[in-house]
């Protein structure tokens, strides 16, 4: 018994300096790396936003059915993008789209701001997404040119 206990005091004592050394460059090293592979892949993420181009209004407005009774009165225009080129695309996509979004929705969720920008959002996507050919976006943006509800 004697022996066990000189054995452990004759162990060697840990430098607590020393843990804190490897600690802190296990720290920096995980940092770096983290900095490294953030910095690397975001360029990769961000897409060039596309040029405005020519603008296209619709020529007539659409009257689309609420819910409970009500209508929405809707004009619009498309933000073309530069790839669109000069020539005004064809609105009767947008036309499909602007009604199926709007068909059916409560008054009260387009009388706010926020309803509507929620809206508007998702109208972009679709139109967005069905304008782009080739993986070439033709369209950006939606403007209302018009926006009543009864």
């Amino acid at each position: 018994m004697a022996d066990d206990k000189d054995s452990a005091a004759e162990a060697p004592k840990k430098n607590p300096l020393m843990l804190v050394v490897i600690v802190l460059v296990l720290v920096v090293l995980g940092g770096g790396g983290a900095g490294a592979y953030f910095l690397m892949n975001s360029g990769e993420k961000t897409e060039a936003a596309p040029k405005k181009g020519v603008v296209t209004a619709a020529e007539n407005t659409i009257t689309v059915n609420l819910a409970d009774g009500h209508y929405l009165k809707l004009g619009f225009a498309l933000q073309q993008t530069k790839d669109a080129g000069t020539e005004a695309v064809d609105l009767s996509e947008a036309y499909e789209l602007a009604i199926d979004q709007y068909t059916g929705r409560k008054i009260a969720d387009l009388s706010t701001e926020a309803g509507r920008t929620q809206v508007k959002e998702d109208l972009v996507q679709k139109v967005v997404k069905a304008y782009t050919e080739d993986g070439k976006k033709m369209v950006m943006d939606v403007y209302y040119t018009s926006f009543v509800t009864q």
